[in-house]
């Protein structure tokens, strides 16, 4: 590990420090480890970029949660602080560049799509963090900072997309305490596979939404006294 990506991951535990656990320094490092993961089975990849892309994917976080606007998207200022942060060590301007790129792309709740290999790689390695066991964790722990009901489904699912998505299956949530895991996997982690990049990451993907949709099945005959 070079002296720079050792530099990197000591800003970003203590940026990270004060986060929700849903999206903590610990997810920082998993999404990170993953992307390696994915990379091994990928082409002409940028490790260095790939690797401080995943470390400061989620930088702008704290500001996008501490907004009661909703306004501030964490991928636009987290790219922004990125290129703050590479600049003020040095790092190559064209790098800084293309790191901003993937950060700018990874979310799912955008229409900016990721282009270059390392961005689409990030994507897929944070989107993977949606489903399976650390899905199921990330979820509730969300759900629980928030206020949002541990199970909820609305009587229709396109007027709640119109009324707190803005119309868009993909829209930013407006108000979070009326999110729930329910909503989220039928809006967004249903649709994990047919957004995913790489053919290694929908393998991993396969098997952690099978785990993840039993888990929602089993918590609504839970919920409703039927098992």
């Amino acid at each position: 590990m070079s002296n720079l990506i050792q530099d990197i991951i000591q800003i970003v535990r203590e940026k990270h420090m004060t986060d929700c656990s849903a999206h903590d320094f610990d997810h920082v490092m998993r999404v990170f480890n993953l992307a390696k993961t994915i990379a091994k089975t990928e082409s002409g990849v940028d490790p260095e970029v790939l690797q401080l892309s995943a470390l400061l994917h989620d930088i702008g976080g704290a500001k996008e949660s501490n907004d009661p606007t909703g306004r501030t998207d964490h991928a636009v200022v987290g790219s922004e602080m990125a290129e703050e942060i590479l600049g003020g060590l040095g790092y190559d301007p064209a790098r800084i560049r293309h790191v901003k790129d993937c950060i700018l792309t990874h979310r799912y709740r955008t229409d900016k799509k990721p282009e270059s290999i390392e961005a689409k790689i990030l994507f897929d390695a944070d989107k993977l963090e949606t489903v399976g066991a650390i899905g199921v964790a990330r979820a509730f722990a969300w759900v629980g900072r928030h206020g949002a009901k541990i199970y909820k489904k609305p009587e229709s699912l396109e007027d709640y997309i119109r009324e707190n998505l803005g119309g868009k299956i993909n829209g930013r949530i407006r108000e979070k305490s009326k999110h729930s895991v329910h909503i989220n996997y039928e809006t967004k982690d249903k649709y994990l596979l047919e957004k995913l990049y790489t053919e290694s990451a929908r393998k991993i993907g396969r098997e952690r939404l099978e785990y993840y949709k039993n888990f929602l099945d089993r918590l609504e005959r839970e919920v409703n006294g039927k098992q």
